[in-house]
């Protein structure tokens, strides 16, 4: 009753930009993110894993080819099976979106809403679109809405709301509405108007936020994205770029901690933290610091977080990558995109070949390729393990980013281990398969790699916008949680 109070009291004050229950400036918000096995949608491990890297391949190798009408924008979206959420209130509505720093806006879907292609992407009874007033609608000569049509002029975008021509010359249509915007991710699309409300953030602490007009696309429909997207990439309409604009401490910055899963749900007993703005470490706390390596400027999808990768170590050996990988050109093709919303890390043919001959060349020595489990799975090479122990001659694999900062994967982070067979067929065996994928040619257009989640499981990364840089840092995440969460 008590945080109810707190949230009427907070809409009824007078702030042009945020409220909490602090005389001080917000520095750091702390928000929850569950990371939804999907369990439910999935039968075997096999069906896991087959749908996880289907989608990861195709999410990737369409974007990479598909080339886009100006005003349409398309991103990395999430997955089933490797979801993270987190939950705002609006309008009385406690909403739980999708989030996802490979797409710039963050939608809702509103009521009456139909979902093309849903079934089996969400439970059942538990679709709540939410409900809005056309008065929250923003109009057609607003920034925003020349944002969300890829920064077509507001002359244009009221033309197309049917204002009279004297008012777009002399006035700002105000009662004309921004028209419907289109926007594409890998799997999934949506149509939706832009609105402005009063965004609830809850949080661990005693201070949640409320987001004064706050920006937000309203969908009533959409293929096969039954659920909303709290969108954290580098556009002007992203969850990050309104609470810059809002509270600079909180939006110049913002980091994640994955917890390691293994798609395990038992291993979930914390959600992972996302911490929005900076915090310092306590003084006690001996922790590993972060490693930075420099964002690339993507001038055809500059809503995406792109680094440069140097290498990949497998072992000992040290494989370049290819040039592509190193830097984003001109007509934005190249560079490794880091991604929350894809599952597995995805890199071109020449280097993942290359890796994967150095590591069958030592583990195949040892282990018995399981070539019926990678064609049951999608994942390659996998091999059937003898005893606890033989995962041990998997070797070491690190990552070498520009600005010379290397990230050293934990095994189980690159190399799942899982039982398989038992149906009948074939006995149970253990085996453990690579977790990175085949991206395609890296010829095509668009960006060369992925770095998925999977990948960034146990480390801390964080978004230094400010500073135009990605840190990476091992974490024991759940702990973290923790720790932050008692102050």
């Amino acid at each position: 009753m008590a945080l109810f109070t707190l949230f009427l009291l907070c809409f009824s004050l007078s702030l042009t930009l945020l409220c909490s229950s602090s005389s001080s400036p917000t520095q750091q918000l702390l928000l929850p993110l569950t990371h939804s096995l999907s369990r439910a949608q999935f039968t075997t491990t096999h069906h896991l894993l087959k749908s996880t890297a289907a989608i990861s391949a195709a999410r990737h190798r369409r974007h990479s080819k598909r080339r886009n009408p100006p005003n349409q924008q398309v991103s990395l979206p999430l997955s089933p099976g490797s979801d993270y959420t987190l939950s705002f209130t609006l309008n009385s509505q406690t909403l739980s979106v999708y989030m996802d720093t490979g797409s710039d806006v963050v939608w809702f879907p509103c009521s009456p809403f139909e979902c093309i292609l849903c079934e089996g992407k969400y439970e059942p009874g538990t679709l709540s679109p939410l409900n809005v007033s056309k008065s929250s609608l923003l109009p057609c000569k607003s920034r925003a809405c020349s944002a969300a049509h890829s920064s077509l002029s507001s002359s244009d975008l009221c033309a197309m709301a049917k204002c009279p021509l004297d008012q777009i010359e002399t006035s700002d249509c105000a009662n004309f509405a921004c028209p419907s915007f289109y926007y594409a991710y890998g799997d999934g699309s949506f149509i939706a108007q832009l609105h402005r409300e009063n965004l609830i953030m809850p949080s661990t602490s005693n201070t949640p936020l409320i987001l004064k007009n706050f920006t937000f696309g309203c969908a009533h429909s959409a293929l096969g994205e039954p659920i909303g997207v709290a969108g954290f990439g580098r556009g002007a309409l992203s969850l990050p770029a309104q609470l810059k604009n809002l509270s600079p401490d909180l939006g110049n910055q913002f980091s994640y901690c994955l917890v390691s899963h293994s798609f395990d749900s038992t291993k979930l007993r914390n959600p992972s933290p996302l911490i929005l703005g900076k915090y310092k470490q306590k003084s006690s706390d001996k922790v590993s610091e972060f490693v930075y390596t420099p964002m690339l400027d993507n001038p055809k999808h500059p809503y995406f977080y792109s680094i440069g990768l140097e290498a990949i170590s497998v072992g000992s050996r040290r494989i370049p990558a290819p040039e592509n990988l190193k830097r984003v050109d001109g007509e934005g093709n190249g560079g490794v995109v880091v991604d929350s919303g894809t599952t597995y890390t995805m890199l071109p043919s020449e280097l993942y070949n290359s890796m994967v001959a150095e590591l069958d060349k030592r583990v195949g020595k040892v282990l018995k390729r399981a070539s019926e489990t990678e064609s049951r799975t999608g994942l390659s090479p996998c091999y059937y393990l003898r005893g606890s122990s033989s995962g041990r001659v998997v070797p070491s694999l690190a990552l070498h980013f520009g600005g010379n900062s290397s990230v050293t994967l934990p095994r189980r982070n690159y190399f799942y281990e899982f039982m398989d067979g038992g149906d009948g067929r074939r006995r149970r065996r253990m085996v453990g398969c690579l977790m990175m994928m085949d991206g395609g040619d890296e010829a095509e257009s668009g960006p060369g790699a992925t770095l998925g989640n999977y990948q960034q499981q146990g480390f801390e990364v964080v978004y230094d916008l400010e500073e135009r840089r990605v840190g990476f840092a091992p974490r024991e995440c759940a702990s973290l949680w923790e720790n932050l969460t008692q102050g």
